[in-house]
């Protein structure tokens, strides 16, 4: 890489060559020199312009759930659109695509990396996965608002099983993702009381 490439497209050259390794590799196998042999440049350019490779993995998550916000909007402007379980399987399915749930396990299992992102910003110690939480609690919150499911309903609990749920679907790499009738079933279970129970 020459020296002259400006930092932008350096860093993101860098944040691509992490996501191919950790998608190739695992978690296990993301390390600076993985990194960098995959981009294709020397080790010096990723701490030219990372402090540090914790430093380098917060920015590559905070990249990777600020992506997310696509998806998240999506999700909003669905509101009062087709079925609440459906909606929020479909969402399930594009936020735990391939990248984010390969980038759980790797904060989960670097306690300097998930620091780090506290300090980055509040509750974003486990950035992706608070990332979808935010996403389908505020859909729910807005189904409710709409009256598609019960005024009791108690979104942040809903939103967390859904996610939790969700996750364990999608988190095992060694085997293709779960089926879309599989993730609407957990959905489906999970909402079935606060969509019965709506108001009319």
């Amino acid at each position: 890489m020459p020296t002259g490439v400006h930092l932008r497209d350096a860093r993101q050259q860098l944040f691509d060559a992490a996501e191919r390794v950790l998608l190739r590799d695992g978690p296990n196998g993301l390390t600076s020199r993985a990194v960098t042999d995959e981009a294709g440049c020397a080790k010096g350019v990723l701490h030219r312009h990372f402090t540090d490779f914790d430093a380098f993995l917060t920015e590559l998550v905070l990249d990777r759930a600020a992506q997310l916000n696509a998806q998240a909007q999506a999700l909003r402007e669905a509101v009062g659109t087709g079925t609440v379980a459906d909606n929020v399987t479909g969402a399930l399915t594009t936020l735990f695509g391939p990248v984010p749930v390969a980038i759980i396990p790797l904060i989960t299992f670097r306690d300097g990396l998930r620091a780090r992102l506290r300090q980055a910003r509040p509750g974003g110690g486990m950035a992706i996965l608070a990332q979808v939480t935010t996403a389908v609690s505020d859909y729910l919150a807005d189904e409710r608002a709409r009256g598609r499911i019960a005024a009791d309903a108690d979104i942040d609990s809903l939103a967390l099983s859904v996610v939790g749920g969700g996750h364990l679907l999608f988190a095992d790499r060694d085997s293709e993702p779960p089926t879309a009738a599989a993730v609407n079933k957990l959905v489906t279970t999970v909402l079935a009381d606060v969509v019965q129970r709506r108001s009319r």
